[in-house]
């Protein structure tokens, strides 16, 4: 059987990570973008990845940021993958010595194949809505039917997920797996025990549909 792996982004709390993780959460995203409401120092990232037990990875989102600040932060924060969220080229993504995840923001006329080739390097493409004001965590949602199906197996499905909506993206898209931030807060930054209980719910109702067909 089929089973979708979920990260939590956006996590900013101790109490956040430990719902995540009693979830049954694959992984966490940590923000290291100043400008968002989400974003988390360094001695906060720390501690943060302290909480995690074997097998739940850290990721760390990036805009824009320069190689050389991410390897400095890489040295004092102990992130599994680093997941780019602006313009980066692959030559810039290849060269932090990390494994990586490349989101692709799903504006008009982006060519999904063409793309994923030119990021052929990394471990999977992220795909959220496009704002031209917001990098990321729009809240929105994109048309799912953009998606090549023979893509599907690569993709880190984001983009206005929530639990009311979770499933059905996974029974019609089939990703590896979904990133959701917005859809399971009570605030920004702050989330919701009972909405991220509800999400994985939501996910595994998804998988059972999948697995059906």
């Amino acid at each position: 059987m089929t089973r979708t792996r979920v990260k939590i982004c956006g996590l900013t709390r101790p109490q956040d990570v430990a719902a995540a993780v009693a979830a049954g959460a694959d992984a966490i995203g940590l923000v290291f973008y100043p400008p968002s409401p989400r974003a988390v120092t360094l001695a906060l990232a720390r501690e943060l990845c302290g909480l995690l037990p074997p097998f739940v990875s850290a990721v760390g989102l990036f805009v824009d940021e320069s190689a050389a600040q991410i390897r400095r932060i890489l040295e004092q924060v102990p992130l599994d993958l680093v997941q780019f969220h602006g313009e980066e080229p692959p030559a810039l993504c290849e060269s932090v010595g990390r494994r990586w995840l490349k989101a692709i923001r799903m504006r008009p006329g982006v060519d999904l194949p063409a793309l994923a080739e030119h990021y052929r390097g990394a471990a999977g493409l992220l795909l959220d809505a496009y704002d031209p004001a917001l990098p990321g965590g729009t809240g929105s949602a994109f048309d799912w039917g953009r998606i090549p199906p023979g893509l599907a197996s690569r993709i880190v499905l984001a983009g206005g997920l929530d639990p009311t909506n979770v499933a059905g993206a996974i029974a019609r898209v089939r990703p590896y797996a979904v990133d959701v931030s917005g859809g399971v807060e009570a605030a920004r930054g702050q989330k919701d025990p009972a909405k991220i209980y509800a999400f994985m719910q939501g996910v595994r109702d998804g998988d059972s549909a999948r697995n059906s067909f």
